[in-house]
């Protein structure tokens, strides 16, 4: 690697370089507002650090890691208690409860990094793996020793610069799958997106629609998030706590920073039915994506409003009227996400363990650990 190359470890945003800003400025989620975000609401088994990469004195790459503690987590959500789920909550503990993530674990995507044209991809792989190297050494010190370490999220071409000997003793694993739908150019408006739905989704569209009558939708401010504030947190644990894998949960102020921090570039919607708040989903503007963030729900409004599906056709709608190009679905319900129209991006990692007799068990013993989750396919439009 080029000597000239180095990088500086930062644990507050305020400590970064001056320049940050302008390296990132093609994705919201390395910006400083977001950092801050992570800093001043990251769940509270997380800790993250900020990571400049310098050509000697210039700044021309950052990077985020994310250390995890799993001991306080359910990792396998709460609905599944067999004994493969407990065997696994105690593997996790013992083993692997340490986690250094290069990379965000609250997004899916590859959110973790960004490089100028003076940093070539391949010596930036490598000044990244140098600095998950510094980073366990740093946490050792402190008593914390790192199990796993982990780059992720890639599409298949991203994951091609790692093919290199440096990253010759991980193990590349793939995981659900990122949903993400397109926009086509000839939709203008969300009426355009229905009629090129086929007549079943059109169908499916229309009941959904009908099922959701007495439910009135309001984008709310920062006051108002913080107003609702104990019931949204209820409603985000309802949908959390049933989720087949978890690593974190988001403490209780999450969605008030998320707001202040990122202002109109954070889209919060609530769902009421007269005077409850029965729902919500949130949005991120990154450029010409839209990402999809957290959402919550009771499940009794859910199943009898159909209220998921109509959040769905809501974003999709959101993003057509502002001219967006595609909308990030991120992980989970692939099937309904695929109902309207969302495409399946297959998403691989790196992964390694600090023991060198297990790392040689991980490629048998990962698939144990990752949910399964069956799933089929849709087509909604026509041929």
């Amino acid at each position: 690697m080029n000597s000239a190359f180095s990088f500086k470890i930062y644990s507050d945003v305020k400590d970064v370089p001056s320049a940050w800003d302008s390296l990132a400025i093609n994705n919201i989620f390395l910006s400083k507002d977001y950092l801050t975000v992570l800093q001043d609401a990251a769940p509270k088994n997380m800790a993250c650090q900020f990571i400049g990469l310098f050509l000697d004195e210039e700044l021309v790459g950052l990077a985020l890691s994310q250390y995890i503690d799993l001991r306080d987590v359910h990792s396998f959500g709460e609905r599944d208690h067999c004994l493969k789920t407990k065997v696994r909550e105690i593997v996790f503990k013992y083993f692997s409860s340490n986690v250094l993530v290069m990379g965000n674990n609250m997004l899916t995507g590859q959110n973790g990094y960004c490089f100028s044209e003076k940093l070539p991809r391949s010596e930036g792989m490598i000044l990244l793996k140098t600095v998950a190297e510094e980073l366990k050494k740093i946490f050792n010190s402190n008593g914390k020793q790192i199990h796993l370490s982990i780059f992720k999220d890639f599409s298949k071409s991203e994951i091609e610069p790692f093919d290199i000997p440096q990253f010759k003793s991980f193990y590349k694993f793939t995981t659900q799958p990122n949903m993400v739908f397109q926009i086509k150019e000839s939709w203008t408006t969300f009426d355009d997106y229905i009629l090129d739905n086929n007549k079943k989704y059109r169908d499916q569209y229309k009941r959904a629609r009908k099922k959701a009558d007495g439910i009135s939708k309001k984008k709310l401010s920062l006051d108002e998030i913080t107003t609702y504030n104990s019931r949204i947190y209820q409603l985000y644990m309802n949908v959390a706590k049933n989720a087949p894998f978890n690593t974190f949960y988001l403490p209780d102020n999450h969605f008030i920073i998320f707001k202040k921090s990122l202002k109109d570039n954070f889209l919060f919607y609530g769902y009421f039915v007269g005077e409850e708040l029965i729902g919500f989903n949130t949005l991120i503007k990154n450029g010409n994506d839209i990402d999809t963030y957290f959402l919550g729900y009771d499940e009794k409004y859910q199943r009898e409003k159909m209220l998921y599906l109509n959040m769905l056709y809501d974003m999709i709608g959101y993003s057509i009227n502002k001219g967006h190009k595609r909308i990030v679905f991120a992980r989970t319900a692939l099937e309904i996400k695929s109902s309207v129209g969302a495409k399946p991006i297959h998403m691989y990692g790196l992964i390694k363990h600090s023991n060198p007799l297990i790392n040689l068990l991980v490629s048998k013993t990962f698939s144990y650990f990752e949910p399964k989750i069956e799933w089929q396919e849709r087509n909604p439009f026509k041929n």
